[in-house]
């Protein structure tokens, strides 16, 4: 079959697509992209929520759903991917049944996945073997960010198949920058998570130090964010942090996951990360507590 050209396809506006992992940021991010007007084939472990996926988005273009990532993949010239971790990138996209497997040559393989920069180049230097395209391109935004249409992406990869598939992803995206070759999207997202780690222990911290004080600290807060403390944690969990609300979508166990990565990468690359590798285990007191499924505010629990 013959090679795909990119600079056709990056001035497409409908494109033939693929996604697999409908968890709960995939299965709003394909929406997107089935809303956009790009032709979506769906798969998922679970085939139950691509069934009801399809259902949902019958109004679209010949939604479809698939029973492997390989069939999920023949035709499409871009197949999105989010999963869980590593391993399970690899079961989707290697073997008789992955969708490297399916995908036509030229046909570039775009993975939302947080996970290490190192399977990032392991599958990319396997999708070069068989004429493929890989762009790492981890996001932040979380579940939010998905339904609403407004994730960053962070990518990593070949320049000419990023430019080829960054008009589709802006279906669910407010923006998509490629940051480098392959891997550099996982190492921005785990830039990232350093960040966020730091600002919601500050944050848990300070909350719990008012309170102490008998502050009121929900006005404390509407003052202090017109200020140099002010940051999107403040803006967006300050106040549900004061109500003991911890609902909003991104789990301490998926910052665990994370963080991890972000550790690991750290001994490879003899980075210091005192503060990171300290509020990591204080997420394993919030999981010891119960909250493995609370978000990553739930942080100040451990300091109540």
């Amino acid at each position: 079959m013959s090679s795909i050209n990119l600079k056709e396809y990056a001035s497409t506006p409908s494109r033939k697509t693929a996604f697999l992992g409908l968890g709960v940021m995939g299965y709003p991010m394909a929406g997107h992209l089935a809303q956009a007007g790009h032709q979506v084939t769906v798969y998922n472990r679970t085939a139950a929520k691509s069934i009801a996926w399809c259902a949902e988005f019958a109004g679209s273009v010949a939604p479809k759903h698939a029973q492997t990532p390989r069939l999920a993949a023949q035709g499409a010239d871009l197949v999105f991917c989010c999963v869980g971790n590593d391993d399970d990138l690899r079961s989707v996209t290697l073997g008789a049944d992955g969708a490297f497997a399916g995908m036509q040559p030229g046909a570039i393989f775009v993975d939302h996945t947080t996970a290490s920069a190192s399977v990032a180049r392991e599958l990319c230097g396997a999708a070069k073997t068989l004429g493929l395209h890989f762009i790492d391109a981890p996001v932040s935004g979380g579940q939010g960010g998905a339904q609403n249409g407004l994730l960053t992406v962070m990518c990593g990869g070949d320049a000419a198949a990023f430019a080829s598939a960054q008009p589709a992803a802006m279906a669910f995206a407010r923006a998509v920058t490629l940051l480098g070759e392959s891997g550099a999207g996982q190492l921005a997202k785990m830039v990232n998570q350093i960040c966020i780690a730091g600002l919601v222990q500050g944050l848990s911290e300070a909350i719990a130090f008012g309170e102490q004080a008998g502050l009121d600290m929900l006005q404390v807060l509407d003052v202090i964010g017109k200020g140099a403390a002010q940051s999107w944690q403040m803006d967006n969990r300050g106040k549900t942090m004061v109500a003991g609300k911890f609902d909003f979508g991104f789990a301490v166990d998926w910052m665990r996951k994370d963080l991890g990565l972000v550790l690991d990468e750290a001994k490879r690359n003899g980075a210091r990360l005192p503060v990171t590798a300290l509020v990591d285990q204080f997420y394993a007191d919030v999981q010891h507590m119960g909250g493995k499924r609370w978000d990553t505010s739930s942080l100040i629990k451990r300091l109540k």
